[in-house]
């Protein structure tokens, strides 16, 4: 348990130095912005593509420890190329194999966490796993941050290929035959083969599925463009301030993951799954419609106090939630990649038409339109999806 604990947190870390630190190392190697963007839109595409079949690589895999550190030391390699051969060719390599074993790292992380404690604690374990990513977050951008500044665009990089290592060997502390690997699938032990319990068209078909998979692609349609819309509002608003003002913007939400994910997993078994997922929906939209109303830069800050909220309940609920859909089906992590690809394109479809109306209506009527899709969400839990809670009898 301790190790999947740093696992993950040096994952985190492993994981923040491909985020924005991409961009402005191109840029200090004098890429245009055409060809920067033409390499994240590659990445961002494989992302996409590779869900599903990164979650079925997982449940077809005798070994999800041996996936994700064949996944993390790719990870790694993609960083050094990064850092020692900032060439087109290998840098859009690079970020293609780094997006391919991202899309593996996620299924397998919550199927060694779902074959450690079985699918009556995994609620917990997940919240746990939600606060040391956090905690990891935070960590490394302030740690690269300040590797970037002291010395150079490019250490972030060689910090992220260090950082590989420890993350290796926290996975090591986990011993193969501590993960059960029938559990770890979503199976059920059988006397005699069920084939239609396990057939793939039946999860696909599963009504339960669908309608959550629809619900976080609303989720990301309404949360994906908030944050850097609202950093351009800041921007204008207060330039000066902005780059700490944002700062904090991202921090209060991570903090608040870091104090309360345990809390979320336990009260999911205690109460049930919608009514979390009301309160994750209902957060995102009183954001919405704070952020179009409030115009004090500052308060703006104290605003993300809701997105603390929604990133606590939907880091828990979205692994649990399948959990619970994919139990007995032998494909918990097939399933994972058809909700990770209404994840991807949720998030590509927000920032293109939020921008877009921001552009032509102004920010207030896009925060209002974020708030009104973050409704339709919480209209749809209210009123189609089903609890998928199980009990232990």
């Amino acid at each position: 348990m301790r190790g999947l604990d740093w696992f993950i947190f040096f994952l985190a870390d492993v994981q923040t130095g491909f985020g924005p630190f991409v961009a402005v190392y191109l840029t200090t190697q004098k890429w245009t912005q055409v060809e920067i963007g033409f390499v994240l839109s590659i990445g961002g595409l494989v992302a996409l593509i590779g869900q599903m079949p990164g979650g079925a690589i997982v449940d077809a895999a005798r070994s999800e420890r041996l996936v994700a550190g064949l996944a993390v030391a790719t990870i790694g390699v993609c960083a050094l190329g990064y850092a020692a051969w900032p060439i087109f060719p290998v840098v859009v390599a690079a970020a293609t194999l780094h997006a391919a074993a991202s899309c593996v790292l996620g299924p397998a992380i919550a199927a060694i966490s779902l074959g450690l404690v079985g699918p009556f604690a995994i609620g917990e374990r997940l919240g746990r796993n939600a606060r040391y990513a956090a905690l990891g977050n935070g960590v490394a951008a302030a740690v690269m941050g300040t590797a970037g500044y002291l010395l150079s665009s490019r250490s972030v990089f060689l910090v992220t290929f260090i950082l590989a290592i420890p993350t290796l060997l926290a996975l090591s502390r986990i011993r193969e035959w501590e993960i059960d690997p029938a559990r770890a699938h979503g199976a059920v032990p059988r006397e005699v083969p069920d084939p239609d319990a396990t057939s793939v068209i039946k999860l696909v078909r599963q009504p339960p599925l669908l309608i959550f998979a629809g619900c976080v692609l609303l989720l990301q349609l309404a949360n994906a463009a908030m944050l850097p819309i609202m950093a351009g509002v800041v921007t204008t608003r207060s330039s000066q301030w902005a780059p700490a003002l944002i700062a904090a913007c991202i921090i209060v939400p991570q903090a608040i993951v870091a104090l309360t994910s345990p809390s979320v997993g336990r009260k999911a078994q205690q109460w049930g799954r919608r009514p979390l997922l009301l309160l994750g929906f209902a957060a995102l939209a009183i954001r919405g419609v704070l952020f179009a109303t409030v115009s004090d830069p500052y308060l703006l800050v104290a605003v993300q106090i809701f997105d603390g909220i929604t990133a606590a309940v939907f880091s828990v609920m979205i692994p649990l939630v399948i959990a619970d859909i994919a139990f007995g089906s032998g494909h918990f992590s097939l399933a994972q990649g058809i909700v990770g690809t209404a994840t991807g394109i949720g998030a590509s479809l927000s920032t293109v038409l939020a921008g877009y109306v921001t552009d032509k209506l102004g920010s207030s009527v896009a925060f209002l339109g974020l708030a009104a899709v973050a409704a339709t969400g919480l209209a749809t839990i209210w009123l189609v999806m089903p609890e998928t809670r199980r009990s232990a009898a």
